[in-house]
């Protein structure tokens, strides 16, 4: 089952378990994966580059690029018409997804969830207001506690990982 990592959920895990994409753990098989969108969300962020800048350090460029997600024509037509519904229906009630001062779901935000939906997918990411969204349609969030719960349970880190 494909694990689909949100951009913070992947720049806190990413030195910490190697390698930290493509990886197979669990008794159900579950991958963690980086969609591109995550690299695009980096790249496009001078904050999120100087605070990580070994984001593109050949190690764990290389790592991402040889465990993409490849998508058929059908695949992303499917996930842009469910990141269009997704976001409709965050500005629809804007002050339900940016109660507690955060910012409302974005086009990544809705990408990701799209791709989710449409690959019966999980994402791991710590952002509630994603968590609301993804309940509201029926798609599997987990926190990255529970990732972590996971790995350690399939013993892929152990317990000094876990702060």
């Amino acid at each position: 089952m494909l694990v689909l990592l949100d951009t913070n959920a992947y720049l806190r895990l990413a030195k910490r378990v190697r390698p930290a994409v493509g990886i197979t753990f669990g008794q159900k098989g579950y991958v963690l994966t980086v969609h591109k969108s995550v690299e695009d969300e980096v790249h496009k962020s001078p904050r999120l580059r100087a605070k990580y800048p070994w984001f593109d350090a050949d190690e764990f460029a290389s790592e991402r690029l040889a465990k993409q997600i490849r998508l058929s024509a059908d695949e992303k037509q499917s996930i842009e018409a469910a990141q269009s519904v997704l976001h409709g229906w965050v500005l629809s009630d804007i002050d339900r997804y940016t109660s507690g001062g955060r910012s409302p779901r974005g086009p990544t935000d809705c990408w990701l969830l799209g791709l989710a939906q449409v690959k019966s997918a999980i994402v791991v990411t710590d952002d509630m207001g994603m968590h609301e969204l993804a309940k509201d349609f029926g798609i599997s969030v987990w926190h990255g506690y529970e990732l972590l719960d996971k790995l350690r349970s399939a013993k892929v880190v152990n317990g000094t990982l876990i702060k």
